[in-house]
Order: C-alpha cells, then structure tokens, then sequence
C-alpha cells in the first residue's frame, strides 16, 4: 500500500521517538508532563478560541446537543485537563516493574515491563483525550500518534501543538506526540495500516468509529467499547438507593460510555418503583421509551422498539423494561450488553453474588452507578480507554495497561540438552 509521504514521516518519527522514549527516565518523563501541564494554562486563551471554532461549526451542523457538550471546553475544563496530567506525574512508572527467579540449572529469568512502542489514537469529539491520552502514553514510555475527529480538529491542533513542544522543551525526543491534521477519511485508513510503523490503534470514540477500526485495521488494535449499560431493579431493591443511582447513572453525564441506558425492574416491585422513578426522570428531562408493561404503568412513556434495547443513546433518552425476575434480567443483559458496566440494585446478597458471577462485563457493580467505570474514578489516574474485550486490558486502562512484558535471561554456559 502506497501510504501519504507526509504519513510515512510522521511514522518514522514516532519510531525514532519510541526508541529513545522507552529509555527515558521517569524523573525526565515526569517533568516533560509538568511542563505540559503549566504550559496548557499558559496558553488557556488560544486553546479556548480554538474550541469556540469547532463549538460554533458543530452547531450550525446540527449535531446533537450531548455531542456538542462533550465538545466544549472551559476555562475550569482547562485547568482540569492540566491538573490530570500532574496526577499522572504521581503515579508510579510502571516501565522496569517485574519479577526475577532462578531455575534449577542456575538460569537466572527476569520478567519486567517495556511500553507498546507506538501507539495511535483514533478518537471523536472529546479534546481532553489529545491531553490525557498524550501524557499516559508518555509516561509509560511510548511515542503517541493522534488522530481525532474532524468536530475538534482546530482544538486538537492548539493543544496538540502546546503538550508537544513543551515536552520537546523538557528534553523528550521530538516526535513523541504528533497530531494527524488531516481530516480526509483517507488518512484514518492508511494510519491503520501502518504496521512497522505504528505498534497498537486504541479507537475511542462511537459504535461506528469503534467497528470501523476493528473491522479495518491490520495493525493490532485495543478496542474500547460502546455502553449499552443496564441496571437492574430487583425486588429486594432499597428505593432510597435505587432512585439516586438511577438518576446519576443517567443523567450525572449522558454522553458518555459508562452512562446508564437501560433499566429492567423486577415485576414485583415494578408498580410501586415505576411512578417514583419515572417522575424523577421527567424532572431531569429523561425521555422514557418502556416496554408494554412499562406503558401500562407509565402511560406517558413511549414504546420501546427492538433496536432500543440495543441502543447507546448518549443523551437523555432510557430504555425501560419490566422482568418477571432475575433470570429474566441476566438473559435480558446477556443479549444486549456490550460488555461494558452493568448493576444491579438489591439488599439480597445470594442474588448480588449471582449478578456478580454471572455478567460478562468489564465492570459489575451491586448498589454503586455505573459513572464509576472510569480510570480515575478507580485510583488509575487519567485513562486512555475503557477497554471491552479480554485480550490484553479490560476496562479502564491506565499506565500499566499502555506496556507489555519481556524477559531477561542471564546464563552461565547452559545449553538445552
């Protein structure tokens, strides 16, 4: 395959890049990424004009109000987005982390961490993923080749331009973060078949941009899931936890992976749970699409079709559906799910355990929202994804999930015999 000229150099450079990055020091890393940090506030004004551009561009699209909102940036977003990349200053290196042994012919084996190499971004919408997904890749120890959508490329222009020269400033080789500017579809597909150029793709973004990539691509991909969560209501169900983690699922931030999209509720407590949750809903402007049984008690919720239960809506729309009981509700999520984060809210501790045991999911929780699935939110610092399938990393992946293994031998003259 013939791949653009300006691509292969950008390839190349993030190979020399990943070659002097695995060696660099986490002192070195740490202070490129403090630099990066202070140099995000320095240029907040540039950045921020930069998104009132692809703000505006968006609306006159038409693109939905979720999408725009993951889109924008603010002056407090800005300072979050630099924050994060001092908390990733104080996470542990995990480059150089293993173990050693001894085997009974004296051969001595160390098994410790290395990064990826190169790792390429395939991402939608959300600037803040340029920042984050840059300083975990950076401080695992890997060169970052960035591509994001065409909604935040003059965001992503500015921010990738700021985090890359004060790295470059701080002493790490130039290369190590670059930004693909062209928006031209052609791109994404060469960049995904750039092997021996680039090590790993991790999209993150939307169903289409997720299964484009996988479906695509030859280089190795991490593929990071869409949400179709659920939570299930049991009959043994506290509504004063229920109602609130219903809600935050939901509507805390409906645009995004880890968001609540459709609720099953047990039968037995469906009519007495229903009209108290669906007020709640109504007030947070949720629209409710139920099934026959839901519309019975709800009469102002619209009816659900097939393709709702498989649907990850990012916005403020549920799927409701009433089960006979908990078999129903594992058969329900077993379908659906993309494996992604499920709950289930309920005092009985038998059927906690089963639900536990039973989803096949990244993330299975009992009595917490499903807004939890998130790196930080489990102590990993920033995240580069949420990762849905089982080779590799599953669910939020930090820095350790961004490096591989290999093994040091020491010998002393041994030979298989």
């Amino acid at each position: 395959m013939d791949f653009f000229p300006e691509l292969i150099t950008i390839g190349e450079r993030a190979k020399q890049a990943a070659r002097k990055l695995a060696f660099s020091g986490t002192e070195s890393k740490n202070r490129a990424l403090l630099a990066m940090a202070e140099a995000l506030l320095v240029h907040e004004q540039e950045i921020l004009e930069a998104n009132a551009r692809d703000v505006k561009a968006a609306e006159e699209k038409g693109l939905k109000k979720s999408l725009v909102n993951r889109l924008r940036l603010t002056p407090e977003g800005i300072k979050d987005m630099s924050q994060a990349l001092k908390e990733v200053v104080s996470l542990p290196d995990p480059v150089g982390e293993g173990e050693f042994w001894t085997r009974p012919n004296g051969l001595r084996i160390q098994q410790t961490r290395v990064p990826l190499g190169v790792v390429a971004m395939i991402y939608e919408a959300r600037p803040n993923v340029t920042v984050d997904a840059a300083a975990l890749c950076l401080k695992s120890g890997n060169a970052v080749i960035l591509r994001g959508g065409s909604e935040a490329i003059e965001s992503n222009k500015v921010l990738a331009r700021v985090i890359a020269e004060a790295a470059e400033q701080s002493g790490l080789p130039q290369g190590s973060i670059q930004l693909v500017m062209e928006t031209d579809r052609e791109w994404v597909n060469q960049l995904m078949r750039m092997n021996g150029y680039v090590d790993v793709i991790i999209p993150r973004g939307g169903a289409g941009l997720i299964q484009t990539v996988v479906q695509l691509a030859t280089v190795p991909v991490i593929e990071t899931g869409t949400g179709v969560c659920h939570a299930y209501v049991d009959r043994d169900a506290d509504f004063a936890k229920a109602i609130p983690i219903v809600i935050n699922a939901k509507t805390q931030k409906p645009g995004v992976c880890n968001a609540l999209e459709t609720l099953l509720v047990d039968e037995p407590v469906a009519q007495a749970f229903l009209p108290l949750i669906g007020e709640e809903l109504v007030k947070h402007k949720v629209e409710i699409r139920g099934c026959a049984r839901t519309r019975e008690i709800l009469p102002y919720a619209r009816e659900a079709a097939e393709e709702d239960w498989a649907t990850e809506y990012l916005d403020l729309i549920i799927s409701v559906k009433v089960v006979k009981d908990l078999d129903e509700a594992l058969d329900h999520i077993y379908r659906y799910s993309t494996k992604h984060s499920e709950t289930i809210i309920t005092e009985n501790y038998s059927k906690a355990q089963r639900f536990l045991r039973e989803i096949d999911a990244a993330a299975v929780y009992v009595n917490a929202s499903t807004r939890f699935t998130d790196g930080g939110r489990f102590g990993f610092g920033a995240e580069i994804g949420i990762s849905t399938q089982k080779l590799h990393a599953r669910g939020p992946m930090g820095l350790r999930e961004l490096t591989t293994v290999k093994y040091m031998v020491y010998g002393d003259g041994q030979i298989v015999k």
